[in-house]
């Protein structure tokens, strides 16, 4: 097998993003593939700049992450992430979290530092101040925005408005963010962050934090973040299900099409997926208006955009 070939994607969310979003929308992924990106080319491993990217990501009020999470039937913030690590299958996630800025760092202290896969709600929050991660009040993460498209769907005005709240023809905007990437080792690693959907009934849990749905990285095939309708996601598995796929001889890239196929197959769902094999070869698949990424591996360039249903495949960049 040749030398794989450093690689990291990250991801902002797949849904008909509005046409005056996708400004924001590139340069906050172009900003989080430049971090995780230095970390890589700095001997950093694959698992340091996926957090890295994400954590950029998260405190972008550009996606439903972190700050600028959607919020709950409430009208509160619950986040939700994944962190896995190629090498051993170690995975860390937290659900249900309101008070921290970075839940993609809590993650990875779960990984780290407990015995446990995953935490939820008030129990990952008191092992953040455990950890001295610190603890923000949940005000803080909740944007303008979001607070009026809050009040607007409570005052039972129609899913259809102008601007930065409109709600698009194919259901809620989906801002879950990710990234994946391959180090100088040809190790793999994959981070997954998320608000959840809009209006959820409190404690609502989507695909983006249980492994094989929203995030899967196995150095024996590749690594893979999911974005979409996450109770269509969960359905097949689908992150899990790229990385067979690759194990069974496709390429990142005709693995995620392939799941993205199965998506619309199986389910009624809409998503999106980024990935990466062993080899560090890219793929990014989406059945969903549009999807946003940047894209960058050793001797090019990062490339940031806005991918639509007839954007070239990343393989081609591949070759």
């Amino acid at each position: 097998m040749k030398n794989p070939t450093m690689t990291l994607i990250v991801h902002g969310g797949a849904y008909d993003i509005p046409l005056e979003t996708h400004e924001a929308h590139m340069a906050g992924c172009r900003r989080a593939a430049e971090a995780g990106w230095a970390l890589l080319k700095g001997g950093g491993s694959a698992l340091d700049a996926v957090e890295a990217a994400v954590r950029i990501l998260e405190d972008d009020p550009t996606y439903d992450a972190g700050y600028g999470s959607f919020l709950n039937a409430n009208g509160e913030v619950e986040m939700d992430a994944i962190v896995m690590d190629g090498r051993n299958l170690d995975v860390g996630a937290v659900a249900a979290v309101q008070r921290v800025r970075n839940p993609v760092s809590l993650a990875r202290l779960v990984m780290t530092e407990s015995e446990h896969t995953m935490l939820a709600g008030a129990g990952a929050e008191a092992f953040a101040r455990e950890h001295d991660i610190p603890i923000c009040p949940v005000e803080e993460l909740v944007t303008e925005r979001e607070r009026e498209r809050w009040h607007i769907q409570s005052a039972g005005t129609p899913h259809e408005w102008d601007g930065n709240v409109r709600l698009q023809a194919v259901g809620l905007p989906s801002d879950t963010v990710g990234a994946v990437a391959i180090d100088a080792g040809g190790n793999v690693a994959t981070a997954t962050s998320t608000g959840g959907t809009f209006n959820k009934h409190p404690g609502r849990v989507g695909d983006s934090p249980l492994v094989g749905c929203g995030a899967y990285a196995d150095n024996q095939t590749g690594a893979v973040s999911a974005t979409g309708m996450g109770e269509a996601l969960m359905k097949i598995v689908i992150s899990k299900q790229v990385c067979d796929l690759i194990a069974a001889g496709m390429s990142a890239q005709e693995a995620a099409d392939a799941a993205i196929a199965a998506l619309a197959e199986r389910t009624t769902g809409q998503g999106g997926v980024i990935a990466v094999d062993r080899l560090g070869r890219a793929g990014i698949a989406h059945n969903t208006p549009y999807i946003a990424h940047a894209y960058v591996s050793a001797g090019s360039e990062i490339v940031a955009g806005i991918r639509g249903p007839n954007a070239p495949m990343l393989s081609e960049m591949n070759k």
